[in-house]
């Protein structure tokens, strides 16, 4: 894994605005190198741990007795992390500023039991995880990644980065009315992929070539957390490699994002007046209610341990969460070309634009006016400019972790990110400035 790209943290006053911003194609290269190295919540939460090490931040465990001295630390649980930067001289009630992202996307995961096949066909048994766009699965080369449990309760990852796996669409010779009526997939039926040849299929075969490709002694795997992922590397599109095309921006796009702007934040961390954050939790698309979900105890936990550590009490808890803001940060729609009457008329968020800010006024985002206030501060130190966003009023809104985070930890939260087309599916599209731009804003925030 490459030197994280950082953003340029302002070089202006806090409270002074900067000029725009010159697009450093760098930020984008790491982004793209992030994805690829990241097939699954936990490739990615190790990925963010290792640039957080390179910045001088250091892993605790939930099991041991925290001290409350300056200093970067970081928790992993499973595909969830959370990291936070200690200023010096910071008190009990300081409180914190948070960057919010999920690291999980929709996606096609492995059964227990895995192994199974017909018609001399060998086949991988998968359950369909979260909304993906299932068309997109059909007919590309697919590799098979994810974490293996031994057992001696330790965990293994693994990650079959080659075409291993494909789902193949029905000829259209076999289904001659696919393009007038549509395409119908059953989720049972139609997903499963193949992967080989063979009358005789056995069980076990899946797990003991995966251990095989892990390294792992044969019976050890004990159970597994497996995920396909399409094989293509992410890249530039357009004739000016305007736009980035790749797997799973939502919501990796942000955790990247939120990493390089802790490392910048805790760089400049001896004035800071509060604690910066980044929190990336796992499970966003089917809810967030897991113990490394945004509903779980995880966030706060970590938090009330970090002010208790500083000799904190319960009074300063309370003092440190009023004055808390998170920026929950996930990709959004861009304006679609094909299909403008989706959107609202008064609002087409467009690519390179800079990042979105989200508000629905029935709390499937949590932004309210003085959270716009936050975040138009933050552009503004920044240099960032900034889009609205809100959804046709006769189409149904998605949400977020944030207003998760508001509800459970009382937490002022204001939902954020960077405008996509394709949101999940197994390719998405962005614009190739939009991540640096919105890094930019996440490093004026939580330096702010």
């Amino acid at each position: 894994m490459s030197e994280p790209a950082r953003p340029s943290p302002a070089a202006a006053p806090r409270s002074a605005a900067r000029a725009p911003l010159t697009f450093d194609r760098g930020h984008t290269d790491d982004l793209m190198a992030f994805l690829a190295a990241s097939p699954t919540p936990y490739h990615a939460v190790a990925n963010a741990a290792e640039r957080l090490e390179k910045a001088g931040f250091r892993q605790v465990a939930e099991t041991d007795a925290w001290d409350g001295t300056a200093g970067g630390r970081y928790v992993l649980r499973g595909g969830a992390i959370i990291a936070w930067y200690v200023p010096e001289g910071a008190a009990p009630h300081t409180p914190f500023r948070i960057v919010g992202a999920h690291t999980d996307s929709p996606n096609l995961r492995v059964k227990p039991r895995p192994d199974s096949g017909t018609q001399g066909w060998r086949q991988v048994a998968v359950e369909i995880y979260g909304g993906p766009l299932l068309n997109s699965w059909l007919d590309r080369d697919l590799g098979l990644a994810g974490r293996l449990s031994l057992r001696d309760g330790s965990t293994r990852l693994v990650n079959v980065d080659r075409p291993l796996l494909r789902v193949p669409q029905l000829a259209i010779h076999l289904d001659r009315s696919v393009n007038a009526d549509g395409l119908k997939l059953d989720k049972q039926r139609h997903m499963q992929p193949v992967w080989g040849l063979g009358e005789d299929v056995r069980d076990g075969d899946l797990i003991a070539f995966l251990e095989e490709t892990a390294g792992v002694p044969s019976g050890e795997v004990t159970g597994w957390d497996l995920m396909v992922h399409s094989v293509e590397p992410p890249a530039y599109l357009g004739r000016d490699k305007e736009l980035l095309a790749g797997p799973r921006m939502d919501n990796l796009l942000s955790v990247h994002a939120g990493t390089a702007a802790l490392t910048a934040a805790a760089s400049n961390g001896a004035d800071l007046s509060h604690i910066p954050v980044l929190a990336a939790f796992d499970h966003e698309e089917n809810g967030s209610q897991s113990d490394t979900g945004a509903d779980g105890p995880l966030l706060g936990g970590v938090l009330e341990r970090s002010v208790f550590a500083r000799g904190g009490s319960y009074e300063d808890r309370a003092r440190a969460f009023a004055g808390t803001v998170c920026l929950s940060s996930d990709t959004g729609h861009a304006v679609h070309p094909n299909y403008a009457e989706r959107h609202d008329p008064t609002h087409h968020p467009r690519v390179d634009g800079g990042p979105i800010l989200k508000v629905n006024v029935n709390n499937r985002y949590a932004t309210d006016g003085s959270g716009r206030s936050v975040f138009a501060a933050a552009c503004e130190r920044a240099g960032v400019p900034f889009q609205s966003f809100v959804s046709n009023n006769s189409m149904p809104c998605g949400t977020t972790i944030g207003p998760i985070t508001a509800a459970r930890h009382g937490i002022r939260t204001v939902d954020i990110g960077v405008a996509i087309l394709s949101m999940h599916s197994a390719r998405e599209l962005c614009g190739a400035k939009d991540p640096f731009l919105l890094a930019n804003a996440l490093t004026a925030f939580l330096d702010g």
